[in-house]
């Protein structure tokens, strides 16, 4: 019995029991990365941190002072080339306006010129039928006059 329990054991320790065979794979690892690498990748990053730590202490600022002032400087160009913007609209619109005043202006002065002949035309017209009707009142009157004359004893 004693046998058997410990061939059971042992059974039971190369299946179930996995400590040796991590062992084995953590010594691996552990000789592949610091003996045989020679801590390449632990240099590696302590260069790495050294370089953000030289970026954020010295480039940074820099980088920030350099932005700030560039970004104040774009912002008052861009604010003067609104302001110009807005007055090259404003001329624009107050020449569209004064074009429009120009037009306005010279339609009201040909219509006035229109209404002048207008009126030059019907004056001529009624000077016209004012001749024609003197003319005809002066035959009238010229004709009733012969008339009384015939009946006049005088």
């Amino acid at each position: 019995m004693d046998k058997i329990s410990k061939d059971v054991g042992d059974i039971q320790s190369r299946l179930l029991d996995h400590r040796p065979v991590l062992q084995g794979e953590i010594r691996y690892f552990l000789r592949e990365f610091e003996e045989k690498r020679g801590f390449r990748e632990s240099r590696l990053l302590d260069n790495l941190n050294k370089a953000v730590a030289e970026a954020s202490e010295q480039a940074m600022p820099k980088c920030t002072e350099s932005m700030q002032t560039n970004l104040y400087e774009a912002l008052i160009r861009l604010e003067a080339a609104n302001h110009m913007t807005q007055r090259i609209q404003q001329r624009e619109l107050e020449a569209q306006n004064s074009t429009r005043l120009q037009e306005c202006t010279q339609r009201h002065n040909e219509d006035w010129e229109e209404f002048l002949r207008l009126q030059a035309k019907l004056k001529q017209e009624l000077e016209d039928e004012h001749a024609r009707a003197v003319s005809r009142l002066s035959t009238q009157y010229s004709e009733m006059e012969k008339d009384l004359a015939r009946f006049s004893p005088f």
